[in-house]
Order: C-alpha cells, then structure tokens, then sequence
C-alpha cells in the first residue's frame, strides 16, 4: 500500500464511518477499486490506525458533550440524567459486544465473501433509511432503557459489510419516535466504547502475532490517519446537521444506486 492509496482509503474511511452509507462496505468497494491486494488493504495495523482516527474525530467535535458526561458520571456522587445517559450507552453496548466476542469468526468469513453481499446490504441500507425518511412516530422527549437497547441491536447487525451503522442506529432511533437531535448524538457516541473494545482487540493480536503488522510504513499509516480524522471531523459536524433536517432520503437514493451498481459489477 503506497502513500495516495493510504490516504484515498483514510477519508474514505473517515466519510463513511459517520455518513449512512456503510465505512466497511465502501472500503470494500475502494479496494476493489484501486486493484488493491486484500491481504494488505486489510492489514490489521492500518484497520487499527484509521479506527483510532475517526474516535479521535467524534471526541474533537463532541468534545463538549463527551466532558460534560464525564464529569457528571464520575464527579458527582447522586445519581442523575448524565449516569443515566452513560447507562443507556453502555446498555447498547451489549449486542455488538456480544457478536464481536463469540461470532468473530463469522462475522470475518462474511466480510471475505465478495462484492454481492456488500451490493445487497447497501440496498438494506437504503431501504431502512427510506422508512425511517416516511415514518412519522409521536416524538420521544427522552430515548429509554429500551430503545437504547433496540439500537444497540441494530448497531450489532451493522458489523455486515455494506449495512451503515450510523445509518440503521439513527433509523432505528427515528423509527422508534426519538428526536433527530437526540439520536444523532446518541448515535454517534455509542460507537466509541465498540471501536475503542476492537481496536484493543486488535492490538492484542498484534503483539501475539507480530507479523499481522505487515508491510506498511509509517508515511502511509500516518497518511491513513490524517485522511480518517479531518475527513471524519467534517462527516461528523456534517451528518449531525443533516440528521436534524431531516435529509435522510438522499442518502437513501445513493445507497440504493451503488449497492445495484455493485451487484452488477459482482455478477
């Protein structure tokens, strides 16, 4: 992987994590692309680097939300909405935990089985953004223990390629009647403990197997990252403002149109 291939996959992964349009399953696409090896473009030390980039993004512009959480859960003795909203997080948490624990190795043999199953989640994709576009539930003053935990469901599905997981989090938020403000927010900050359990993950398995480090040098890991984080900051600020218009719909009829185009291309 050379320096322009680093930094083309770099914002692509840092667009498309916060954008409803599946990181993963455009990363497949890219590489598709750009006649990448897939050993190498799914080195695990470059997978690491621009995850650890787009958590950096989320915490530099939800930054504010992020400490004002911290402080309210650990200093502060009562119990109060800021330990509630942590709870619900971590009530979240626990499908995709789950999957990432005991069905690692499925889940890998799915993301090895080429461009058709990426083309048919992208299509899910854009039918799920589509209902939540339409529907039109009683709003929610608060997002509950319950719906907390249904999104954290639907964040667990979204580990398939091709199937966003911001975009099945925040409609299924939607869907649930939940404020756009809220589950944008939510959305995007009940990732971090996921991204942040996996790449630990990761670097475990690094120091276990050295060689999973493979042949990247440091120009294009520090390439790849730089990409994944300003380009994360920018979809981040960007997908916030988005969700509050309510413009879901367009990001559907994208979703829709690259995930026929990769059907095509996969026949």
């Amino acid at each position: 992987m050379n320096w322009l291939e680093a930094l083309l996959l770099g914002i692509l992964q840092g667009l498309t994590e916060f954008l409803p349009v599946s990181s993963s399953g455009h990363l497949t696409i890219g590489q598709e692309l750009l006649h990448l090896d897939t050993s190498a473009a799914d080195n695990l030390l470059f997978t690491v680097t621009v995850h650890a980039a787009t958590v950096l993004s989320t915490i530099v512009i939800l930054w504010k939300e992020i400490e004002g959480l911290f402080k309210g859960t650990f200093f502060t003795a009562k119990w109060n909405d800021d330990k509630t909203y942590v709870a619900k997080i971590l009530l979240s948490c626990i499908p995709v935990m789950i999957v990432g624990l005991f069905f690692k190795d499925q889940v890998e043999a799915i993301f090895g089985s080429g461009l058709m199953v990426v083309g048919y989640c992208l299509l899910l994709t854009a039918l799920l953004l589509t209902f939540a576009y339409y529907a039109k539930p009683r709003q929610k003053e608060t997002i509950s223990y319950r719906d907390a935990f249904i999104i954290g469901l639907g964040q667990a599905l979204a580990v398939l390629p091709g199937l966003s997981r911001s975009g099945t989090t925040i409609a299924t938020g939607l869907i649930l009647g939940n404020k756009k403000e809220s589950i944008a927010q939510f959305s995007f900050l009940m990732v971090l403990i996921p991204i942040l359990g996996e790449t630990f993950l990761n670097i475990i398995d690094i120091i276990k197997e050295p060689a999973l480090l493979g042949g990247i040098g440091f120009a294009p890991l520090f390439i790849g990252f730089l990409g994944a984080f300003i380009s994360g900051c920018l979809a981040c600020k960007f997908m916030i403002n988005l969700v509050k218009k309510g413009k879901l719909i367009y990001f559907a009829i994208y979703c829709a149109i690259i995930g026929i185009a990769t059907i095509i291309f996969a026949l």
